[in-house]
């Protein structure tokens, strides 16, 4: 396995999940979360949305996603993050996962709410909508790894 920096795998697997597995040298693990990529990509019609929400027809977008899914991506995105960063960083700290799942949780959470979201009668939808969730999600997944290590540095 080769060496990546902690901060580059992050920006790696944000670009697309696996790209850090397969600079670190998993290859079967890096290969699989592309093609999952790609199937829930295609299937969910993610690219249409994502260009549809950028010109500001989050309307048409939300019809025009795969909700059913498009629901498989927060987790599968967060989780190969994850993954990338705990290979990367080597040992991590406790519960350092939380903020990533919570990530998750609160993107999916975004993502089902989406299509009813309004700011001014304007629908937020698919696209941004789980991605301003996403921000609910990290701080609480950091408060609670907090919580969870200032307790177990309590009781031992």
């Amino acid at each position: 396995m080769k060496k990546v920096e902690p901060l580059e795998a992050i920006l790696w697997s944000i670009a697309l999940p696996g790209f850090a597995q397969l600079l670190s040298g998993s290859l079967v693990k890096g290969i699989l979360f592309i093609l999952l990529e790609f199937l829930i990509n295609v299937k969910s019609n993610f690219n249409e949305g994502i260009m549809l929400s950028f010109l500001g027809e989050t309307v048409l977008a939300s019809e025009k996603i795969n909700y059913q899914w498009l629901m498989f991506y927060p987790c599968l995105y967060m989780y190969a993050m994850w993954d990338a960063y705990k290979t990367a960083q080597g040992k991590v700290k406790k519960y350092s996962y939380l903020p990533f799942a919570f990530g998750a949780y609160f993107v999916t959470i975004g993502l089902m709410y989406s299509p009813l979201i309004k700011i001014h009668h304007f629908l937020i939808g698919p696209i941004f909508l789980p991605i301003l969730f996403l921000i609910p999600g990290i701080i609480i997944g950091n408060i609670i790894a907090s919580i969870l290590k200032r307790n177990s540095k309590s009781s031992t």
